[in-house]
């Protein structure tokens, strides 16, 4: 709506305006969505099996990724930029992710209050939904929008995951191409981290703090790779998160959520795969990914051995039952997220096509051979 306005000249103000609007909606909106959650009586059912200093969390309104979407959304429609068909279709295929696994949050969440129990959806229903809207992304994202089917990995070649195509010809001369071992590996890639995301809210601030860093900087590798609109809707969600934690740090007065914890993991797994980032996301991403594998891990060794490595699962209630208060792992994992992001980033830069093939690589290059004795 921006894009005839003098704003349109200077992008990087408008991802930083984006992050403001965002965050400026999500504050503004939050307490009259607190207090209507709290007259309709829908509040978060805490796991039996959890610390037991969580059950006073008991009926703490949820579903607080509700603001979250609806501040990405309007802030996206307000400064989207629609010159380029490209750039537009990307915007709106990661936009219709977010949607996507958002509505599946919310059928999740008022599952949990109608029935009132911990659990909502069952895991195969989550599986069924996830792996819908993986496979209509990964189609579009392939035939809509041009991605490759190429996995790039720093320091190392490029996985060709393309291989395994079938290719249906179409009227106009084109094709639709359907990459197997792609549309695999953007499933396992977008289910685990939506996954991931919901595993990680499991402390006041603790997702949001770290969707908010993941999100910055997945903003800015957008913005490298001349992707203005996912530089946009990626800050738009880093100001939501960070509107949230206005709310949502302890003691929280509102959780997320499924409707905010699933979307934000499938939003942030599409981000990856539309800037080629899928391996380097891993990083960038490390703790959500640390927390699903002490999970996996924890479950597997019991199975085996019927005894725990970790005291609980996932790693931030390992480290409550060691002693550490709610506030101490939250802003602890948040700095370790700020480095493995930062790290991420760094990596980012070691891809062929942003490393040292680059003018900035090579003048490295050329600067330390210059320091070398003759």
């Amino acid at each position: 709506m921006f894009t005839e306005t003098a704003l349109s000249a200077y992008p990087s103000f408008l991802v930083f305006l984006a992050v403001f609007i965002a965050m400026a909606l999500t504050m503004i909106l939050l307490p009259f969505w607190i207090r209507l959650l709290r007259v309709r009586q829908i509040g978060q059912q805490i796991r039996a099996d959890g610390p037991e200093h969580h059950q006073i969390k008991q009926g703490t309104p949820t579903m607080g990724g509700v603001i979250i979407l609806v501040a990405v959304l309007v802030t996206v429609m307000l400064f989207g930029q629609y010159k380029t068909s490209a750039g537009m279709a990307s915007l709106i295929l990661v936009t219709v992710v977010l949607v996507l696994t958002g509505v599946m949050g919310f059928i999740d969440d008022m599952s949990k209050v109608l029935m009132e129990r911990s659990l909502g959806l069952r895991p195969n229903a989550k599986m069924i939904c996830l792996t819908f809207i993986s496979v209509v992304f990964c189609l579009a994202a392939i035939n809509l929008v041009g991605i490759e089917p190429i996995v790039t990995i720093p320091f190392l070649p490029s996985l060709d995951l393309g291989i395994l195509t079938t290719s249906i010809p179409l009227e106009n001369g084109g094709s639709f191409d359907i990459p197997w071992l792609y549309l695999i590996f953007i499933f396992i890639l977008m289910a685990g981290m939506s996954n991931a995301v919901n595993l990680i809210d499991g402390l006041d601030g603790l997702a949001a703090g770290t969707v908010m860093i993941t999100m910055l900087v997945m903003a800015a590798v957008a913005y490298r790779t001349d992707q203005l609109n996912l530089a946009l809707f990626a800050g738009a969600v880093a100001g939501a998160c960070a509107g949230f934690l206005w709310f949502n740090a302890p003691t929280a007065s509102i959780f997320m959520g499924d409707t905010g914890s699933l979307a934000l993991g499938a939003a942030f797994a599409a981000l990856a795969v539309l800037t080629g980032t899928e391996v380097v996301s891993l990083v960038i991403g490390g703790m959500f990914v640390v927390e699903a594998m002490s999970v996996i891990i924890q479950v597997l060794y019991y199975k085996a051995t019927h005894k725990r490595i970790f005291l609980m699962a996932p790693l931030h209630h390992h480290f409550e039952q060691k002693g550490w208060s709610e506030s101490q792992v939250v802003i602890r994992f948040w700095i370790l997220t700020a480095l493995l992001a930062a790290v991420g980033f760094g990596l980012f830069f070691a891809q062929p096509q942003y490393g040292f093939e680059t003018d900035f690589g090579k003048s490295i290059i050329e600067h330390g051979l210059a320091l070398l004795p003759h």
